[in-house]
């Protein structure tokens, strides 16, 4: 009985890591060559670049200028800033520009209440999200709008990555390789259906599709374009925009961030539920459940256990045989994940040495943001985490 549940949790691990990325990248690769999909690249609507921002008066005059250098026509963006909460100056600060609506209320009400009012002034048909501190390639608005072309399209989904050195240390690296591993996902999800998803730092929707968002969320961004997804529109990927921004200063600060979005992931769940439901959403319900349920509700338990049942299973048997073999990698692993957490402040050129730390901070995250959401601990408000 225990070996079949420690093949079965093996097996679901293994899965949600590997296999699921590569079925959906071999069932890809075989529909890219069945069709050929070119969108309109002289489709230009106006759009609106919309930011919600609490307290961001240092990364004001390096956004403006970032937004203002981007390759779209400036008669056809419009720029809005939200600024509720904001006692840093924020809102004043960006007063100095003409071009930028800025709306600020002195109640905060977290990012997802200053959404939801602003968005009641977005006048254009395409509004594109981004963050304060995330910086936009040039062509990162040309080429998220090119694909709205397809009136299939509800939402489009741009890349986050993370500003890497030569030499970085363990939260750099993790959330650097974790960003790749994640985009080669996306990548593929885009183009079998739709992607599972989208990240606040850049990503668009058809204005009209967006309904008033529940004032406790946590993750927006998911929240709002999984909605749109459930409506029968596509949520689709384009790596050629992205948002680089910094990574978290340290590794407590990015366990606190981790521990909020397993919160939000948690929320999410009980917020889309008719995602689950394979018999009216089988493509989205495969991929949602392969993707997020997975990873977030069984493998970070499913590991846990795996080490215990391993242990007493390799025990039984006296160390031999394969389950002493399959121990001692996870010895091996816990020691890397160990050494990782020894060496976290320090810069290497050999960034995978952090992969296994960073794996078993972001287990360990979905595991208290689990305990969190049980006991209901936790602000709408979000207090930023410093970046390095």
């Amino acid at each position: 009985m225990a070996e079949s549940i420690f093949w079965i949790l093996l097996i679901i691990v293994v899965y949600a890591y590997l296999g699921y990325p590569f079925i959906i990248a071999i069932i890809n690769i075989l529909k890219i060559r069945l069709k050929n999909n070119n969108p309109d690249t002289n489709y230009e609507p106006n759009v609106t670049l919309f930011i919600a921002a609490y307290n961001e008066i240092d990364f004001v005059e390096t956004k403006i200028k970032n937004s203002l250098s981007l390759n779209y026509p400036k008669d056809k963006i419009e720029f809005i800033w939200v600024t509720d909460g904001s006692d840093d100056g924020t809102n004043l600060e960006l007063q100095k520009y003409d071009n930028i609506k800025v709306l600020h209320r002195n109640e905060r009400k977290g990012k997802i209440g200053a959404i939801n009012r602003g968005m009641a002034y977005v006048n254009t048909p395409i509004v594109i999200f981004s963050d304060a501190n995330s910086l936009l390639n040039k062509e990162a608005i040309r080429e998220i709008v090119k694909e709205f072309a397809d009136k299939k399209v509800g939402c489009v989904a741009g890349e986050k990555r993370i500003f890497a050195g030569d030499k970085d240390n363990a939260v750099n690296s993790g959330e650097g390789i974790y960003w790749k591993y994640e985009s080669f996902i996306k990548r593929n999800e885009s183009g079998l259906s739709s992607v599972v998803g989208a990240v606040g730092e850049l990503f668009a929707i058809r204005t009209e599709l967006f309904n008033t968002i529940e004032e406790d969320t946590i993750l927006d961004d998911l929240i709002i374009s999984l909605r749109i997804a459930l409506k029968g529109y596509k949520i689709k990927y384009t790596p050629n925009a992205y948002a680089t921004e910094k990574a978290s200063a340290n590794i407590n600060e990015e366990l606190k961030r981790k521990i909020r979005i397993a919160y939000g992931g948690f929320q999410a769940i009980s917020r889309l539920l008719p995602i689950l439901n394979p018999l009216r959403h089988p493509l989205l319900s495969f991929q949602y459940i392969s993707h997020k349920i997975l990873r977030w509700v069984v493998v970070p338990f499913a590991i846990l256990m795996l080490f215990l049942l391993n242990f007493f299973i390799a025990y039984a048997y006296n160390w031999q045989g394969i389950f002493s073999y399959f121990f001692y990698l996870q010895i091996l692993f816990y020691s890397l994940a160990f050494a990782g957490f020894i060496m976290r402040s320090k810069s290497l050129k050999n960034k995978v040495l952090f992969a296994p730390y960073y794996i078993f901070i972001m287990n360990l995250s979905q595991i208290l943001g689990c305990m969190r959401f049980i006991r209901k601990k936790q602000t709408v408000n979000w207090e930023r985490a410093k970046r390095g």
